[in-house]
């Protein structure tokens, strides 16, 4: 028994619902199938679900809403005219919308139930067109499904009950189309995931009826070693771990949304990326654990937008409570950290950009002068982060000595080193504007060389 996850560009046009169709039909074990809602079909075009966003956004500044709600009905009759199916869908979509818009809802309520429409529809012509192609399927609503979650609009977290309640499933004829992204709380009230939370969903799923496999179909054949956009041509990688997908996917890789994985984890349930249009394609197989003659090193993830907040005071590391009252302040203030790196006199904690701007940064730079009198404190912004990941590298010897003589090599000065307990990652912090060039040299160094 499988679940299928299928993302936004493999449900963005009729063509790819097509698509998606042939898969199914050509593999009846996918009993479970979970569905984005429609993506971009080319490069200039919309996501559907930022098409809610900005409808929302004019109805709450009471702009004319016609202009945001007629691509949106043009999009859905587009793709279910040229699937040959009832219109009777696109009228539900509208009616759907409208019906929304005109609810007495607290804002945040009103966005998440408007966001969802996108899932909500998708689920609902695919289910349609499958059994149009004689095959048994059906819409299951999230609710009916069983995914229940916090109360917590825009940022949902699956309740512990609802995997029983969506073993429940299993029993079920034909095959069940659910849409991603949302769930509801115990008293009926609708919430999204966090953005990205179709991944999370097909997890859900996949633990919940405790699926043989897990599909995630996007549009790349797999996970490569490193960005393209960075390295032309990297290598594929055919097999990772979960802890080694997890920290690709905090730092970078864009495939897998980073929580999507913990449920399907939990279960020891193996995930394998596909191409929707490729889908003879091996793909990636995510695993609980690898053969240890496997590489040390799978890839290279980066991200940019850091910050890095440096303080110093001699004997720090005798002074009790220190690093607790440095993350009080950035508690208290609201700001969440990503590392903190220290050594006995210096502690450098590094921060998203976004989670700390400039209007606050004064303010929490003061409080920690005046409620720790250190002798230093510096605030370094435009920063990089390169990860190097691979179960098991900080106990294989030379790693570290090659990435940072490959760094060295590209002429680019490592600000930050975050090896910690780890033994899947190792990080470095560079300046943002040097990071192709460190990466590419890095590439070369553990995959080319």
């Amino acid at each position: 028994m499988k679940v299928a996850k299928f993302g936004g560009s493999s449900v963005a046009s009729a063509e790819q619902i097509e698509k998606v169709a042939n898969i199914i039909k050509t593999d009846l074990q996918k009993k479970f199938i979970v569905v984005s809602a429609p993506g971009k079909r080319h490069k200039s075009d919309q996501k559907m679900t930022d098409m809610f966003i900005q409808l929302w956004k004019a109805n709450q500044q009471k702009a004319s809403l016609e202009p945001f709600i007629d691509p949106i009905i043009k999009r859905f009759t587009e793709i279910v005219e040229q699937l040959s199916l009832s219109f009777t869908i696109v009228g539900e979509i509208k009616q759907s919308i409208n019906k929304l818009l005109h609810m007495e809802e607290a804002p945040i309520r009103k966005l998440d139930a408007l966001k969802a429409i996108g899932e909500d529809s998708s689920a609902k012509i695919l289910s349609a067109y499958l059994t149009s192609i004689g095959l048994e399927a059906r819409y299951v609503n999230p609710r009916e499904a069983g995914v229940m979650v916090s109360d917590e609009p825009g940022n949902g977290k699956i309740l512990p009950e609802s995997f029983e309640m969506i073993y429940k499933l299993r029993s079920t004829k034909g095959i069940s189309v659910i849409p991603g992204f949302f769930g509801y709380t115990n008293d009926g009230k609708l919430i999204t995931f966090s953005r990205g939370g179709s991944d999370i969903t097909g997890s859900i799923i996949a633990a919940g009826v405790k699926a043989d496999l897990y599909e995630n179909y996007t549009d790349v054949d797999s996970v490569y070693a490193v960005n393209p956009s960075i390295v032309d041509n990297p290598k594929k990688i055919t097999t990772l771990t979960y802890k080694e997908m997890r920290e690709l996917s905090y730092a970078g890789f864009s495939v897998f949304h980073d929580e999507a994985l913990i449920p399907a984890y939990r279960e020891k349930i193996p995930v394998c990326i596909k191409n929707t249009n490729n889908p003879q394609a091996t793909g990636t197989f995510i695993v609980s654990e690898k053969k240890p003659s496997e590489k040390c090193v799978v890839g290279i993830a980066s991200d940019t937008g850091f910050c890095s907040i440096y303080i110093s005071k001699y004997l720090m590391n005798r002074e009790i409570g220190f690093g607790r009252k440095v993350l009080s302040i950035l508690e208290e203030e609201s700001i969440s950290f990503e590392h903190a790196p220290s050594g006995i006199d210096d502690l450098s904690i590094i921060i998203r950009e976004k989670h700390l701007p400039l209007e606050k940064e004064k303010q929490v730079l003061e409080r920690i002068q005046k409620e720790l009198c250190p002798d230093l404190i510096s605030i370094h912004r435009n920063l990089a982060m390169i990860m190097i990941v691979g179960e098991g590298l900080v106990r294989t010897i030379g790693v570290a000595q090659k990435a940072t003589s490959a760094i060295s090599s590209a002429n680019v000065n490592i600000e930050m080193i975050n090896q910690g307990s780890s033994e899947v990652s190792m990080m470095f912090g560079i300046i943002a504007d040097d990071l192709e060039k460190a990466v590419q040299s890095l590439y070369n160094a553990f995959f080319v060389k």
